[in-house]
């Protein structure tokens, strides 16, 4: 399998500890500052932070094109906790489904909670969430992957994943996994795409 080549967004927020579970699971990892740190890049991840922060970045930066372009393609995106919120069709509008900020409480209502996730096998995730939104409204094409209290907390569409919790401060990387196995079918589908 050829090593995926991934990026973290890194204008603000916890992107440290994602670069560390990717290259744990055998990606080449480098930090997107700038429009040109996405050039060939497989796969981005936007990670938690504060939202408005990080859409302040992305534009001060000149960054909304080339992650629109890195969407566009077909390259996968994994967005969480304010990644999440990011990606909402509010925001840059990369997944049909509307987040809510801070949905579950402010910091002091920051929690744990195991939850089922599809696609990561019958045992449960730890999860968690730090002024974590949910999502209030989702799309047809949009499949729920795990709730909470009612709520979707983590979605996929296409080529975006997204959770309202921290999948990089615990030790389970299945999220990471997820998101590197819909980058390899991706790539792999662009390399036959190139070849006919």
């Amino acid at each position: 399998m050829p090593e995926l080549r991934i990026g973290v967004l890194a204008v603000q927020g916890d992107f440290a500890a994602h670069i560390e579970m990717l290259r744990q699971l055998g990606a080449e990892v480098s930090e997107v500052r700038v429009p040109a740190d996405l050039d060939n890049l497989d796969g981005l991840v936007i990670p938690g932070g504060e939202s408005t922060t990080i859409t302040m970045g992305i534009e001060s930066a000149g960054l909304e094109a080339a992650i629109r372009a890195h969407h566009q393609a077909r390259r996968p995106i994994l967005g969480t906790c304010a990644g999440m919120i990011v990606c909402d069709d509010v925001h840059m509008g990369l997944i049909d489904a509307t987040a809510t900020r801070n949905a579950f409480g402010r910091q002091l209502q920051s929690f744990e909670v195991d939850l089922r996730l599809e696609g990561t096998g019958e045992e449960p995730l730890r999860a968690v969430f730090i002024r974590a939104p949910w999502i209030e409204r989702c799309g047809p094409g949009v499949e729920v992957l795990a709730e909470h209290s009612g709520h979707p907390v983590a979605i996929r569409e296409g080529t975006v994943l997204a959770t309202a919790f921290h999948p990089e401060l615990t030790d389970d990387p299945r999220v990471h996994a997820l998101f590197m196995a819909m980058t390899t079918t991706a790539h792999e589908r662009a390399g036959e795409e190139a070849k006919s």
